[in-house]
């Protein structure tokens, strides 16, 4: 599958916001974004008022972007979040946030969103006692997560715990921490989702 592997702070200056896709190094001052907020290029520091249509494309970038997620998988978990009830941009955020890589990350097994799907990929994790390797597995209220035996011990996975502390683990999520073990309590409602995001303007972009 396709993936960019460039810069990730590009990616932050780009979409005028911490997307926190280098884990702990983004709450540091060697944060790219910290030293420069403003977009790459020659012209990152022109003012210049954006269009809706800009405004819409960029949020939808931010989001896609921050999930690590390619535009036709997320065009489909539109759709998807379109034919449930509810609202569409709530039902949007709660399928990215229950992704299985998503979950490893916020429950703090892996530093960031990509060290979290690779570790996935990898088979580190245990859902309900079977191995999985599919990143973009949904979970769901009950399911549980956990590190394998082979690789408890893994200094990747205990340096990131030490490292959760920062951002602190969803009211969704219960995490046992000893036994390198999580689950889903409740699917996560738009308050516990606190990056600052606008999905209605996803929603517009994707109903033109």
């Amino acid at each position: 599958m396709a993936r960019y592997t460039g810069p990730k702070c590009r990616i932050c200056r780009r979409e005028g916001g911490k997307l926190f896709l280098k884990g702990d190094r983004c709450y540091t001052d060697k944060c790219a974004f910290e030293r420069r907020a403003y977009a790459p290029g020659d012209h990152g520091k022109a003012r210049k008022k954006p269009s809706d249509y800009a405004l819409q494309l960029r949020e939808k970038q931010k989001v896609r972007k921050m999930y690590g997620i390619l535009e036709g998988q997320f065009r489909r978990y539109f759709e998807e979040a379109e034919r449930r009830k509810g609202v569409t941009g709530t039902n949007l955020l709660t399928l990215l946030e229950t992704r299985i890589d998503n979950v490893a990350y916020k429950l703090g097994f892996a530093n960031s969103r990509s060290q979290a799907r690779q570790m996935v990929r990898h088979g580190i994790f245990l859902m309900n006692g079977r191995r999985v390797s599919v990143p973009s597995i949904q979970m769901k209220p009950g399911d549980v997560l956990e590190v394998r035996d082979r690789t408890k011990k893994n200094l990747v996975i205990n340096e990131a715990l030490e490292v959760v502390a920062r951002r602190g683990v969803p009211a969704w999520l219960e995490i046992d921490a000893p036994a390198l073990k999580g689950s889903v309590k409740a699917f996560p409602t738009r308050e516990d989702i606190t990056f600052p995001m606008t999905e209605q303007l996803i929603v517009e972009l994707y109903s033109k």
